[in-house]
């Protein structure tokens, strides 16, 4: 069935939430996993910011963190026998992910999603991108943060 598996990881928590589920999948099928960081596209200069050799560095640290926490998490998925790559693009992160699963024959894509917050009004979330327009199935993670209700004021008087 699903033979190559792109997982999508931002270095989030909540993006490593899908990686139960993929491990689980992979053992299944026997599949290969692609843990896919994708960087720098927030890199732009504007009129008064630093030199570009500011952000030259802040690319080449943002790409050297990236890589060791793919290789981390490789790492954790190789010790329970899975066949795992990483990849590092950069870019707008859904373009470079429909592009890389078109581009590399992937199955699969696999990502968890918090669903729409305030700036994916705007923008759209690279989960709903991905979704929108990617050429292979994509399985959708949505973590729901359970956030317990404040407590009123009242609870407090008299107590």
């Amino acid at each position: 069935m699903f033979k190559k598996i792109l997982v999508p990881l931002d270095g989030s928590k909540l993006a490593a939430k899908i990686l139960p589920q993929v491990e689980e999948l992979a053992k299944t099928c026997e599949a290969q996993v692609t843990l896919m960081t994708v960087g720098g596209a927030g890199m732009f200069r504007v009129e008064g910011s630093p030199s570009p050799d500011v952000f030259v560095e802040a690319a080449a640290q943002e790409k050297r963190v990236s890589e060791r926490y793919l290789e981390d998490t490789a790492n954790e998925l190789k010790g329970k026998g899975i066949e795992v790559n990483t990849v590092y693009e950069e870019g707008m992160p859904a373009q470079q992910i429909i592009a890389y699963a078109r581009d590399n024959n992937m199955d699969l894509i696999a990502l968890a999603t918090h669903g729409k917050g305030e700036v994916a009004w705007i923008m759209g979330s690279v989960a709903e991108k991905v979704v929108s327009h990617a050429t292979v199935p994509v399985l959708l993670l949505r973590v729901i943060e359970f956030k317990p209700p404040a407590l009123k004021e009242e609870y407090f008087m008299g107590a």
